[in-house]
């Protein structure tokens, strides 16, 4: 019979003990914090339909904000713990395809989308299946080390961002509900923004990444500033908030396309931007985020 050997090292007074972590026998309770971050997020995109079938459809907004928070968190808080795994790369996929796939149509869907007839009802589908198959393409892409891609550009609009874009209409309708229902046509334009939201996911548009972000030391207090204003006025006036933060985001698309030109004459690169609108591409060379 084989003898099954664990790994000794040493304790600092000499003596030896087994590696009984190194072996998966135990694991610090640190580096489940990551997945306790990726659990609250799917459980605040459930909460979010939960709103929906409500009619809250402020907290429902506001619960699939809170999940993408918790998206960015539970990344970096897992390199930060050097806590990353296979599973928790599984998991958080799934997670993020509850709470910024299926949630945000199901949201949409309940709030207008059901009154625009067939197209409302496809809008939904097609927006869930394409946070589907991004996060697919996200889990077979490897992160390219050369070439353009590398430079801090993602392929297409990440699944939390495409949710903010996607509630656009609903933070204008929180804001000045009066406003946004007197055009007759509101419903259909909701119906064909969300299909809209949901091809710049599955395209390879090359979209800033927070990499472009390069920070000095001497920016870190103002930087702080900033942020710590852009949380009070979350707190104070969400939807204006979340309405100009989403336009925002749109408003950099074309400067992100033109950045992207840009670097590709200098690395002397061939990319058609034709077939990166279709997702048509090498996705081996794609640096995609979720």
């Amino acid at each position: 019979m084989a003898k099954t050997t664990l790994k000794a090292v040493k304790n600092k007074d000499g003596s030896k003990k087994q590696n009984d972590e190194h072996h998966g026998i135990f694991v610090g309770y640190h580096k489940l914090i990551p997945n306790i971050l990726t659990l609250t997020a799917l459980a605040a995109g459930l909460t979010a339909i939960q709103y929906a079938m409500d009619g809250n459809w402020g907290h429902a907004a506001i619960a699939i904000v809170l999940a993408a928070v918790l998206d960015i968190l539970d990344g970096a808080t897992a390199r930060l713990l050097n806590a990353t795994s296979s599973f928790g790369a599984q998991l958080d996929s799934f997670s993020d395809f509850l709470a910024f796939g299926v949630a945000p149509a199901m949201v949409l869907y309940l709030w207008v989308l059901e009154e625009s007839g067939k197209i409302g009802w496809i809008a939904m589908v097609i927006f869930a299946v394409a946070s589907a198959m991004r996060l697919a393409r996200y889990n077979i892409t490897p992160t390219p080390k050369t070439g353009v891609w590398s430079k801090g550009f993602f392929a297409g609009v990440p699944a939390p961002a495409g949710a903010g874009m996607a509630f656009l209409p609903l933070y204008i309708w929180l804001m000045a509900p009066e406003f946004f229902e007197s055009f007759a046509a509101a419903n259909t334009l909701v119906g064909i923004w969300v299909i809209f939201c949901a091809g710049m996911m599955v395209s390879s548009i090359p979209t800033w990444s927070t990499k472009q972000i390069k920070l000095k030391s001497r920016m870190a207090t103002p930087i702080l500033a900033f942020i710590a204003v852009i949380i009070a006025a979350l707190v104070q006036a969400p939807w204006p908030t979340l309405t100009i933060m989403s336009l925002t985001y749109v408003a950099t698309i074309p400067f992100s396309i033109r950045h992207f030109q840009k670097i590709v004459k200098e690395n002397k690169e061939e990319i058609d931007l034709a077939d990166l609108a279709l997702g048509i591409s090498d996705h081996g060379n794609l640096n995609e985020e979720k």
